[in-house]
Formats: C-alpha cells, structure tokens, sequence
C-alpha cells in the first residue's frame, strides 16, 4: 500500500522546523556515506525541463529510496501556473515497493529553503543581523524563514526586477516573521553592508558584483541549477571559500559551472561540501573576515529525508488515503 498525500495534506504537516532537522540530517548522512544519489538529469525542452532525481539514504528513522520528477518552466507565472512542481515516490530498497506517492512541490520550495538555513547555521558569522535578498519568489521566502530560525536577523532587504514584487515579499515576510523587511530599488543595495546574501535567480549573468560584498558576508547562490546559469561574478569565487552541496551537480549546473568552464576558478578551489561539514570532517566559517559561498543545486537526499518525515508525520494524523497501485 502507497500513502497518497496531495499538497494540502503535506502542508499540514510541513513546517520549516522539520524541514531543517531533515536537511540537516540529509547533509551529515552525505558526508558521512550514508547515501547513493546518481547525479540528476534533465530533460530540456523549448519552454522549460524536466529533471529526474533518485537516490537512497540511509536515516535514523529508517532506510529508504525515492524519485523527484520535477519541472523548472519560468514563463508559467504568466498563465496562471508555479514555475515548479514536482511529485515525490518513496519506496522500500528491500523490496522496491512504494509506500508513499506525495506532492513534492511545497517540499521543494522548503528542503531548499532549508539547506540554506544549514549552509547559514556553519558559514555566517553567529552574530549575523542584516540579510539581503536578490530575487522575490518563493524561494526567497523559504530562504528568509529558514535563515531566521539560525541567526537573529534584524533587518531584510529585498531586490526584484519588479519592485511591485519586491514590495509583495518585504510585506508579507513582515507580517509573518515580525521582522524589518523592506523592498529596495537597486541589486547593489540587497548586497553592500549585508552580513548574509541570498540569490535566487534564474540569471545566466552575474547579479552580484565583487565590490558590493564586503568582509564577513555569506552568500547562498541558489538560482543556478543548470548548465550556463550562474548569479555571482566570478571575481567573488575567486577569493571566497566555496562549499557545495554536490559537486558532480555544482561543477555541471551550479553557481559554480561557468567560471570553472572559463577556467576562472579551478577544483582545487572548492573547499568541500556541506555534507562534510554537517558531519564534522570539515569546518565551516573559520574566520570572521571570511567570504563565505554556499553553493545550492539542490540534492535527492534532501527530498527524501523530508518527504520521509513528512510521511510519518502525515501517517500518525491520518493524513492521506492508502492505495494499492498494483490492483
């Protein structure tokens, strides 16, 4: 039998709490060799991808294995429609049976979310107060909740090509976080003097500049998840310690891929992963003054360990409706 949960069901059960204690497990069983996860792969279309994403991991609450069939299609807004959505199966490695069949699309958007909060939690200066943020949807505001439950931000300052946009997310994470959020009407002004950066973009050129980031800032690129894509000027990775959540992902897709491609930045750059970190081989921030960048593509193991929380916890509420696809 195969646990049928719909998107409403999933969020009644999911919040950023869980989406973080997931992520950061899903990290440390990376670095700690608890996982098998072939690189993703894309099916490009004239209007946008699909990406297929499988693995398995081992967790403390039980081994599993799963697929994400998801869609990246940026011209959906405009008719009405999310630029992503995706659908999450889990399935027993003992046997190949599927036990759950889940929206992974509010997943997505928080596992996401919440692997920047990790990245946050081990390479930002504890002290952390101003947060900027290069891009208005979604994302940003999974960004934004999961990085205020690892530092005492102070103040957000949001940047959007469409200041109506900006506005809209500056409002609305006030209003839920009681926090200072503010639009602003330059890139630049999200960056300079910012203790934490997050971009999530769709850009194939820079939108963050080396002499806007100043000593001590983190940045979590998160937009570039595909071949060409790239959000930071690679001046920026050359002086930087990078992290990456993969690297045979981030060295194709990720922020990463184009300065390397350009031979702007070599491997040898590359500080390690935040799967090593989590699991203490290596460390994270290890100076104040240091420019810190995590590297986002975004893993299978962070969908299944959340969507395996997210079942547990669906099925001790008796969420969903139990189905036998092989009848």
């Amino acid at each position: 039998m195969s646990l049928v949960l719909t998107g409403s069901e999933v969020m009644q059960v999911l919040d950023m709490d869980l989406a973080l204690a997931a992520a950061e497990e899903a990290f440390r069983a990376y670095g700690e060799g608890r996982v098998n996860m072939p690189p993703k792969s894309y099916l490009t279309l004239e209007k946008g991808d699909f990406r297929a994403m499988y693995g398995e991991i081992f967790l403390p609450e039980g081994h599993i294995c799963g697929l994400k069939w998801v869609n990246v299609h940026p011209a959906n807004p405009a008719q009405g429609l999310l630029t992503v959505m995706a659908k999450i199966l889990l399935n027993d490695p003992d046997t190949g049976m599927e036990f759950a069949d889940l929206d992974g699309t509010h997943i997505t958007d928080f596992r996401t979310g919440a692997a920047g909060g990790v990245a946050a939690k081990f390479l930002s200066r504890p002290d952390a107060a101003r947060l900027g943020v290069i891009g208005a949807g979604a994302q940003a505001r999974t960004q934004i909740a999961a990085i205020l439950k690892v530092r005492a931000i102070r103040e957000i300052f949001v940047y959007d090509r469409h200041l109506h946009h900006s506005q809209a997310c500056a409002d609305q994470v006030s209003a839920a976080h009681g926090v200072a959020a503010r639009p602003v009407a330059e890139a630049a002004d999200a960056v300079r003097q910012m203790d934490i950066v997050v971009t999530t973009t769709p850009s194939n050129q820079p939108v963050v500049f080396r002499d806007w980031v100043s000593p001590g800032t983190h940045i979590n690129a998160i937009g570039a998840d595909a071949a060409g894509k790239q959000e930071l000027d690679p001046a920026i990775l050359q002086t930087a310690k990078i992290v990456v959540d993969d690297w045979a992902q981030a060295s194709h897709s990720g922020e990463i891929n184009v300065a390397l491609s350009q031979g702007r930045i070599k491997a040898e750059q590359i500080s390690g992963s935040l799967g090593e970190i989590a699991a203490g081989k290596k460390p994270g921030r290890t100076a104040p003054e240091e420019i810190t960048i995590f590297d986002s593509t975004g893993l299978i193991i962070q969908d299944l360990a959340l969507g395996f929380a997210v079942y547990r916890r669906a099925k001790e509420r008796g969420l969903g409706r139990e189905m036998n696809f092989l009848r």
